[in-house]
């Protein structure tokens, strides 16, 4: 089922430079990065996903054409992912009370770790949603889009972490059972360490 009052923000415009790939196309267990955060959000009723793209955006436009996600360019990438979230929460759909953002490179979230941040958020009326894991705050946080003008408004000091730690009052921190929410694919060896965490093919 839809759920129209969430979006999903997927930052994607990065060079990539230490893994050395583009990882939004890179394989993982018969997908690619960004073919399995789409399938992700989708599988729980999430449609409105909005792909920021920059570097090598070309790349990308087959891919997010046959999953229907639509996408916005962030012309000034080079300048970090928070600019990325900046471009993208402009672009949101009018009706939302909230969004996830889930950057390409964290490709391994759980279902039912957006299904209990969804949850706590129709629970609580906090401005954000955070998944914790072995006491580390991790990804995706849901933020309200009342929030909005104070992402818009951010220098980017710290980036989407420093602007969360000022809302730090008006936070839920989730509990999760997902280890893979922390678990980012920055360089080669990441890469390999998340393939190792696949399931075995059937």
């Amino acid at each position: 089922m839809k759920d129209p009052e969430f979006s999903a923000l997927i930052p994607c415009a990065g060079r990539s430079s230490r893994m050395g790939d583009f990882k939004a196309l890179m394989p993982l267990g018969g997908e690619t990065f960004i073919e399995r955060i789409i399938g992700l959000f989708q599988g729980v009723g999430i449609w409105d996903i909005l792909v920021v793209v920059g570097h090598e955006a070309h790349r990308l436009s087959g891919v997010l054409d046959r999953h229907g996600v639509r996408r916005v360019v962030n012309e000034t990438y080079e300048a970090g992912m928070f600019s990325s979230i900046q471009v993208g929460v402009r672009h949101l759909g009018p009706r939302g009370r909230a969004f996830f953002v889930l950057p390409v490179d964290i490709p391994l979230v759980a279902p039912e770790t957006l299904e209990e941040l969804l949850a706590a958020f129709h629970r609580f009326p906090t401005c954000v949603c955070r998944p914790v894991y072995a006491g580390r705050f991790g990804h995706p946080p849901l933020i309200s889009t009342a929030l909005v003008p104070s992402i818009l408004r951010y220098g980017g000091s710290g980036g989407l972490r420093g602007l969360l730690a000022l809302y730090r009052g008006l936070t839920t921190a989730v509990e999760v059972k997902d280890p893979h929410c922390v678990m980012d694919a920055d360089t080669a060896g990441d890469y390999y360490k998340l393939t190792r965490r696949l399931p075995p093919p059937m």
